[in-house]
């Protein structure tokens, strides 16, 4: 099985913000050596956990910085751009690493609703989302719009040899009968609904997918969350910086992660059940312990790659994280 990387750039108490965008570079180089298969970045807005805002930028730097793993986004929010733009930054990634960009897109404007009628007035932009991405395959492929579009004979450059691969990015069916309808490779974000709703996205996917020019086969991912540690104790410790955040973000309180020996606090009954929940169902253990719930998803799902999250306090952690886990799976560099 394939193991992929997905980094969010998190705000960490303590270090500056510029800080986390040097530290996904870093990790970008590292899973490269690790073997592992992607690195993805996301896009948020004025969140000030997560501070990567500008996924094309930070790929381009990625794209200097590597030679062989696939990059890509997950995702650009298209709702709040110009497809004809977004094509363009891809088709000048391409340039930069031929064959290796993933182009994944999202409807969610991966921010609060002022922030994201300050990028796009338009407040029913989302609503033209599946016209936005078949556009977005023609500009992206090289294909001419259809007579009558207003994009037709407009072309976006570079061209090359190569194109990137457009992935369709969901926490719900909707993305799911899109990606089907539209014959795109499909990845759910897991680690946004805890799993809910996964296996009937994924089912509609499989059982509604029509072929492409470019797949002809259904091909899905889960991003997933999880953590590694040398032992379950030790990765359970570090979990405290995440559990905190989560409990904090349930009322409101939404910034940097705390150092998991800064990060407990009371909690109320509800909040603790909503903890115990949460650890009930956390890919967080040994790297035996982790790898084998991982598998145990994927079979139970039939996936063969899955795309890794993981948020510490500490960088290292992090990396070691990654290091276990390309262990487990005798990851190839």
């Amino acid at each position: 099985m394939k193991l992929s990387v997905l980094d969010q750039s998190v705000a960490m108490a303590g270090r500056g913000q510029d800080a986390s965008i040097r530290q996904t570079l870093a990790l970008a180089q590292a899973a490269e050596r690790l073997g592992y298969a992607r690195f993805w970045v996301s896009e948020h807005h004025a969140h000030p956990s997560i501070v990567g805002t500008a996924p094309e930028i930070l790929m381009a730097a990625i794209a200097t910085q590597t030679q062989r793993i696939r990059i890509g986004s997950a995702g650009v929010m298209l709702p709040h751009y110009a497809s004809l733009k977004v094509a363009e930054q891809f088709r000048v990634l391409d340039a930069l690493a031929p064959g290796r960009i993933d182009l994944g897109v999202g409807r969610a404007p991966g921010s609060d609703g002022k922030t994201a009628q300050l990028l796009n007035p338009d407040r029913y932009a989302s609503e033209n989302f599946p016209q936005q991405v078949m556009e977005l395959q023609a500009w992206v492929k090289g294909q001419p719009l259809p007579v009558g579009h207003p994009g037709h004979g407009v072309f976006a450059y570079p061209q090359s040899a190569t194109s990137p691969d457009i992935w369709m990015l969901g926490s719900s069916d909707y993305g799911a009968q899109l990606a089907a309808h539209l014959g795109l490779p499909y990845a759910f974000a897991w680690f946004i609904t805890d799993g809910q709703g996964a296996e009937q996205a994924l089912h509609m996917y499989r059982e509604t997918f029509r072929p492409s020019a470019s797949l002809d086969k259904p091909k899905a991912t889960l991003c997933v969350w999880a953590l590694a540690a040398d032992t379950d104790e030790q990765a359970w410790h570090l979990f405290k910086s995440r559990a905190r955040w989560r409990m904090d973000r349930n009322l409101g309180r939404i910034g940097p992660m705390l150092p998991p020996d800064q990060a407990e606090r009371d909690y109320s009954p509800a909040e603790q059940m909503a903890l115990d929940a949460l650890k009930a169902n956390a890919l967080v253990g040994s790297a035996a312990t982790v790898s084998n719930k991982l598998r145990a998803l994927a079979d139970r799902l039939a996936l063969d790659e899955l795309v890794v999250i993981t948020w510490t306090h500490d960088p290292q952690a992090q990396l070691h994280s990654y290091a276990l886990l390309a262990q487990e799976f005798n990851l190839k560099p």
